[in-house]
């Protein structure tokens, strides 16, 4: 939920008008916040999306063990913690999952609240340490539930799981 801005005017000392900015508690609309699908597109998008899934999944999986080795997951997240510039090694790893992640569905808008936390972190120069993890954990998230229901799985799922479910809020299908 979005915090919206309201303007509220007090008088100071009986003498000045003061405005202020305050969050609102009033939610924005979905439909702003995401790129909602209709029922048979979902369907429709779920099944290719799926299915380019499962024609790449060596590749995906083979993706996911280089980011969960030493040197792309142990160390950056070390690095985080012990203060070293050598953190920003996280970003080119976060930038390779998220161009794989947009070539499985090229024509599809990644979620907003994706695209946001990467251009805080990934996208961004000099991103905050803070920032470039967060960002690489967050691909790598979706990469990992990628892997694990396209492997599980033989298709899309009904009743959906959270790991799938968030796959796709990844890619505004859900």
């Amino acid at each position: 939920m979005k915090a919206r801005k309201t303007t509220r005017t007090r008088k100071s000392n009986g003498r000045k008008t003061v405005k202020e900015q305050r969050p609102s508690a009033q939610p924005e609309s979905k439909s702003r916040d995401f790129n909602f699908l209709p029922l048979d597109d979902r369907v429709r998008e779920t099944a290719k999306l799926f299915a380019a899934a499962k024609r790449r999944l060596s590749e995906l999986k083979a993706l996911l063990a280089e980011t969960s080795d030493h040197w792309n997951y142990e160390d950056p997240i070390y690095r985080f913690y012990h203060h070293s510039f050598k953190v920003v090694r996280a970003q080119s790893t976060t930038l390779k999952i998220v161009e794989t992640l947009k070539s499985l569905a090229p024509h599809l808008k990644l979620n907003a609240d994706f695209v946001g936390i990467m251009a805080d972190g990934a996208a961004k120069e000099p991103a905050s340490p803070r920032a470039m993890i967060e960002a690489f954990l967050h691909a790598r998230h979706f990469l990992l539930m990628l892997c694990k229901y396209v492997e599980e799985l033989k298709e899309p799922p009904d009743a959906l799981p959270s790991g799938w479910a968030t796959v796709l809020y990844l890619y505004n299908i859900r």
